[in-house]
């Protein structure tokens, strides 16, 4: 599983710069990496129920925080985990996601 982001590939919330919003969306990104250890830890424990309510959970607080580009990943790991997908394709939807959640960033691209 690829775990590195590139610099110039960082994902910023549509929120980033909303004085009221701010400190919520730099939780979020905060919490980022328990939430992809959770992914990790239900996936290798092979609990497709737990990993469909996380990634179900993520794509939900994704766009409520304003990190849309997450949705339509964390929607294809959910419906992978509950379809009882491969563990192939569990893991590419898992990685995929993983991936994805390492570009987040609070703030906006203008004040990184």
């Amino acid at each position: 599983m690829s775990t590195s982001a590139s610099e110039d590939s960082w994902i910023y919330s549509t929120f980033g710069d909303d004085p009221d919003l701010g400190e919520l969306v730099e939780m979020f990104v905060d919490e980022m990496e328990q939430r992809i250890a959770s992914f990790q830890n239900a996936f290798e424990q092979g609990d497709l129920n737990t990993l469909g309510t996380l990634a179900h959970q993520l794509k939900g607080a994704a766009g409520s925080y304003g990190f849309n580009q997450l949705t339509p990943a964390a929607f294809d790991l959910e419906q992978s985990a509950r379809s009882r997908s491969s563990a192939e394709a569990i893991e590419a939807s898992l990685d995929r996601l993983t991936q994805l959640c390492q570009r987040t960033r609070a703030g906006s691209p203008d004040n990184a």
